[in-house]
């Protein structure tokens, strides 16, 4: 019976959310598995990957093949490296000790990559979050110039004493229109 670990899909349409299986070839891609080894989330940034580094491990002794997708994520998560360095023990190239700090150092750098990747999506959202917040201040500020721009007119309008002085004047000239006429 020909093993493959590969991805299982469920989720809704548009928000897939894959478990990661262990089945045989001959099964649907979303029918009956050997086993469940773990999960994958596309929809979060970095992907999630939820694996039982153990199991992948063994099922890949066993002789299961991943699908590339899986091969990949694999890769990524050192199972791959795990498997290699587990070569080279039974075959006495190196010593188990070795090869655990050799993995564990390779996770700790892996680990950092990745906190620093998330490290830096939180600090474009942060100073995106401040461009926007200054851009709405702006827009803000030249609102309320325009709109006490618009409101000048009327304030300059109401200071208008000055024309009132002159009606007191015009009474005159109109008497003195009303003597012309007489």
């Amino acid at each position: 019976m020909p093993v493959k670990i590969r991805l299982q899909r469920h989720g809704k349409k548009g928000k897939p959310f894959f478990h990661i299986v262990a089945a045989d070839s001959r099964s649907p891609r979303d029918g009956k598995f050997i086993e469940r080894i773990g999960s994958y989330n596309p929809n979060t940034n970095p992907a999630t990957i939820v694996l039982d580094n153990d199991k992948a491990l063994d099922w890949l002794q066993k002789g299961a093949q991943p699908t590339e997708t899986m091969r990949a994520m694999l890769s990524y998560r050192g199972v791959l490296y795990a498997l290699h360095l587990h070569k080279g023990v039974a075959k006495g190239a190196l010593t188990q000790e070795e090869a655990d700090k050799r993995l564990a150092a390779w996770r700790e750098s892996k680990e950092q990559k990745i906190q620093a990747k998330r490290d830096g999506l939180a600090k474009n959202k942060e100073e995106a979050k401040t461009k926007q917040l200054k851009h709405e201040r702006e827009v803000n500020e030249n609102r309320l110039k325009s709109l006490a721009a618009a409101a000048a007119p009327v304030v300059e309008e109401a200071p208008a004493p000055a024309p009132v002085a002159e009606e007191t004047a015009a009474p005159e000239a109109a008497e003195s229109n009303e003597n012309a006429e007489a």
